[in-house]
């Protein structure tokens, strides 16, 4: 499924997968022919870059919105075979990184203006990603009809309460959301729809909120254990 703009100068292609119930992001810079990669999959990078390829666009660089304990990140194995810059936050840790990213920074790539809003939470890390001022990915702060867990790798229910209602909720309600993970069958909504119905946070005071999460009674990851080191490394498995 391609998200084309009104005027096809950008592209967006969301790209899943299936063991991590992952959303990848691929934004595409039509007149360029240059390309970004949000929150790349190891497991997945030979399918991304051949779609890529297959279209004749350059991979110029890849982003990460936090430091993932579900899957290992294809950043560096891309950085390897292409050239790209690799994108972090700034407190994530992952020194291999080429850039790092803080609140209000902005990438821009032909017609693709990224803007970062840091939204901990999940993680101290997390970082949401702007794009044009109409789309925002949400990578493990808000999901569709729901949020990301706060019960390990340093995460807060209180800070991701805050990154949610001060930052996200204060978007325009018609910015398309696209976020970082679905296990629903659900690519994207809104934050018009997500203030009124996410069950976990639409209407809830904070207390009602750290009450959800701290009753979720969510498994560990399965990859924890591996995915964290290795993206600290940039996905390289040490």
């Amino acid at each position: 499924m391609m998200i084309p703009e009104e005027n096809n100068e950008i592209q967006i292609k969301p790209l899943y997968d299936m063991e991590s119930g992952t959303w990848t992001y691929l934004l595409l810079d039509v007149e360029s022919k240059k390309a970004v990669l949000i929150d790349p999959v190891l497991e997945k990078w030979e399918r991304d870059l051949s779609y890529l390829e297959s279209m004749d666009f350059k991979l110029v660089a890849t982003i990460e919105t936090h430091m993932h304990a579900d899957h290992i990140t294809a950043a560096g194995e891309l950085r390897d075979k292409t050239g790209c810059e690799s994108y972090a936050p700034h407190l994530s840790g992952a020194t291999c990184a080429t850039h790092f990213l803080k609140e209000n920074d902005t990438i821009q790539i032909g017609k693709l203006k990224i803007k970062v809003i840091h939204t901990p939470g999940h993680t101290p890390c997390s970082i949401s990603l702007l794009l044009n001022e109409k789309y925002v990915f949400t990578g493990d702060a808000l999901f569709v009809r729901g949020c990301g867990r706060t019960d390990f790798q340093g995460g807060s229910a209180e800070d991701l309460y805050h990154s949610i209602t001060k930052k996200l909720f204060q978007l325009p309600e018609e910015t398309i959301v696209f976020p970082g993970h679905d296990y629903k069958g659900f690519v994207s909504s809104t934050i018009g729809e997500e203030k009124k119905w996410n069950p976990r946070i639409a209407n809830k005071s904070l207390k009602d909120f750290k009450l959800i999460m701290d009753n979720l009674n969510l498994p560990e990851p399965k990859k924890i254990h591996e995915a964290v080191p290795a993206n600290l490394a940039c996905g390289k498995l040490i």
